[in-house]
């Protein structure tokens, strides 16, 4: 049973993980000692934790961590995992893609797939005979449209819609179905380009804003559990085997 906690740039996700069962999942913008402590209650048998950030620093959370007795992990990009990884800066690449690329190989079987996570960056990542190959970064749904209405004067503050409209007749309807209809592109022109190489790939949503996607774009697997999570979770017990 293990605690998997992963920092991102809007939230910090955790989850309760018994081999591959979530037993409890959660997110906040921060961790407290009382709420873990709380947790620690509900869950006794917790001994292992990994924990992952593309935010700030690890340090803080995994002290916590040992204050309450727990084994941790931090995760860097000097940490073994259990599949190979071509990256030419491995120390820049962020740990939530490599962990969601694990998640994809180990956890969901894919040894040739492209990962689309869907967070506050849109990260498209591809993974060929179970190697990380790289991928490309573009901003996410509510960053396109935080910057619309940030950097203009008069365009409105919008979000994500299930929506799908060919052409906008309303201002909101032209910034929701640029910004939706602009990704939807955008991957597709991806999944494009990837395929005429390896015809063979797997496409696999995750991330918090990916459900708006299922529908846009044809024969892609939305990964029903956080990718990413259970990446970390696979890591943590392949580097308890060291």
């Amino acid at each position: 049973m293990n605690l998997i906690i992963d920092i991102g740039n809007s939230l910090l996700k955790m989850a309760i993980i018994d081999g591959n069962k979530f037993l409890e999942q959660a997110s906040c913008k921060c961790l407290s000692e009382n709420q873990l402590r709380d947790l620690m209650a509900r869950y006794p048998m917790v001994q292992r934790a990994i924990v992952a950030s593309t935010a700030v620093s690890t340090v803080e959370v995994a002290d916590l961590l040992r204050k309450c007795g727990m084994e941790v992990l931090e995760m860097t990009s000097l940490t073994p995992v259990p599949i190979g990884n071509d990256y030419l800066s491995p120390a820049t690449l962020g740990v939530d893609r490599l962990a969601a690329a694990v998640g994809a190989v180990d956890v969901l079987g894919y040894r040739d797939c492209l990962i689309v996570d869907f967070g506050t960056a849109i990260t498209i990542d591809l993974v060929e005979n179970g190697v990380f190959r790289g991928g490309n970064i573009s901003p996410g749904v509510r960053t396109r449209f935080r910057a619309l209405h940030d950097y203009t004067s008069r365009l409105p503050q919008c979000e994500a819609t299930d929506e799908i409209l060919l052409l906008g007749r309303t201002t909101q309807q032209a910034i929701e179905q640029g910004v939706m209809e602009g990704i939807t592109h955008e991957i597709e022109g991806y999944i494009r380009a990837f395929s005429l190489k390896n015809d063979k790939l797997t496409l696999i949503f995750t991330g918090g804003d990916a459900n708006f996607f299922v529908k846009r774009i044809k024969n892609a697997i939305f990964a029903k559990c956080d990718l990413v999570l259970c990446g970390l979770n696979r890591i943590l017990e392949y580097n308890a085997k060291f």
